[in-house]
């Protein structure tokens, strides 16, 4: 390796890329060199927004390949939608094994895939590449989280034992693009879209540091979900309308709330249990995340919208709609937390850090497909005792195989 600093390129130019882009002004020895996304106004959008932030001069790419191809791109980070994530690897490592490009690296944005199949081979492709696979779970690497766990597993639980119960919840009133509501386009609803944070953000708490993920074998889980808000006929309606007719939750919902329990167990055979609670119909101040970890003698608790900023409107203050105080904000007016700068709270900013040091280092990062992988299991598997009414026991046999039935547009709770 004699890289010194990376040129990144960007599949997709939506939300989740724009938030990456914001937080490379804290990433040092990498620029945002190129972007791609099947419409070329957006990546316009996204690459100037990379200048205007000074963390790069993206060219904007007509295809994929001639992205890959360019000298000046050493890593990609992959930002489009779910349904297209097989494909784009596919075609990245195409290019590579016809001799076009030399990449070190690829990040991938959560989930992995819709399903087991899909994610497990996005780790094949990307070994077959010869890549440094990145997995982007951003809450990971969120400050409250990594300080939370440092100070637990460092003064509490060598005196008086190791944690035993971690909690996670991630709620809002629902995702900004309309396929994110077609359980066919996204590979479910709000587990798929969320709990795959949650799961991955409790197993890390629980995880000694410096010890591998594996360390916790997951031995039961029971899920529960449904659809509170979305399916409402007036609700149905309005996704309807914003989606221009494509999305039918009268007849083809996703579920808007969902639930886990698994039961792990660590190198010593002790229970571990994590809790996980998902929502697209939570309707307060904007995003809430929290996470808890309980031992023995001590607990560290963690809630986005404590926020250390908070304004004040009266009625009187009648402004456009926006999201300029926090992600998914429901109001303008009234006591409102504000979250001085989302891309540091919630770990883009620590996460992007950490993918560039280990890519240039020559190094697999710390959190990598084959976690994104384990994920999609804990997803599939919550799907399944979702569809089965009961608890799930690993092993679990055809879970490869395993398609959500809300992927496949045959789930409906009021049926």
């Amino acid at each position: 390796m004699t890289k010194k600093r990376l040129g990144v390129g960007f599949i997709g130019a939506g939300f989740i890329t724009r938030f990456h882009l914001r937080s490379w002004v804290g990433v040092r020895d990498a620029d945002v060199l190129g972007i791609v996304s099947r419409r070329r106004e957006r990546a316009e959008e996204a690459a100037a927004l990379a200048r205007e932030l000074k963390v790069g001069e993206p060219k904007v790419y007509d295809s994929l390949s001639a992205m890959v191809a360019d000298p000046a791109i050493d890593a990609i980070w992959i930002c489009s939608p779910n349904y297209t994530r097989l494909e784009v690897m596919e075609e990245i490592v195409d290019t590579l094994e016809r001799g076009r490009g030399e990449l070190i690296g690829v990040a991938c944005e959560k989930p992995l895939g819709r399903n087991v199949k899909e994610a497990r081979r996005m780790l094949e492709l990307a070994q077959k590449g010869g890549l440094l696979d990145g997995y982007l779970e951003n809450q990971v690497f969120a400050p409250a989280v990594m300080r939370g766990k440092e100070l637990i597993w460092r003064r509490g639980a060598p005196l008086c034992g190791r944690p035993y119960l971690a909690r996670a919840a991630e709620e809002h009133s629902g995702p900004h693009e309309p396929w994110f509501w077609e359980g066919s386009l996204q590979g479910g609803g709000v587990l798929n879209d969320m709990m795959c944070h949650s799961v991955e953000e409790a197993r890390f708490m629980l995880t000694p540091p410096g010890k591998p993920r594996e360390t916790l074998t997951p031995v039961k889980l029971t899920a529960y979900a449904t659809c509170l808000k979305w399916q409402h006929p007036h609700y149905a309606r309005l996704l309807r309308e914003r989606s221009g007719g494509k999305t039918d939750y009268e007849q083809r919902p996703a579920e808007d709330f969902a639930r886990s329990l698994i039961e792990y167990r660590d190198e010593k055979g002790d229970m571990l249990v994590v809790e996980t609670t998902t929502s697209w119909c939570y309707v307060g101040a904007g995003l809430r995340l929290t996470m808890e970890l309980f031992g023995p003698e001590y607990s560290v608790m963690v809630n986005t919208l404590d926020s250390s900023l908070r304004v004040f409107f009266s009625r009187q203050v009648k402004g456009e709609a926006g999201e300029d105080f926090i992600e998914k904000q429901n109001a303008e007016t009234g006591l409102m937390p504000v979250i001085p700068c989302e891309e540091v709270e919630y770990g883009y900013v620590d996460e992007n850090r950490h993918m560039i040091q280990s890519f240039l280092a020559g190094r697999r990062p710390e959190e990598n497909f084959s976690d994104g992988l384990n994920v999609t299991e804990l997803l599939m598997a919550a799907y399944m005792s979702l569809e089965q009414e009961r608890t799930i026991e690993f092993p679990i046999p055809g879970l490869d195989d395993f398609v959500p039935a809300v992927a496949r547009g045959e789930w409906n709770p009021r049926k």
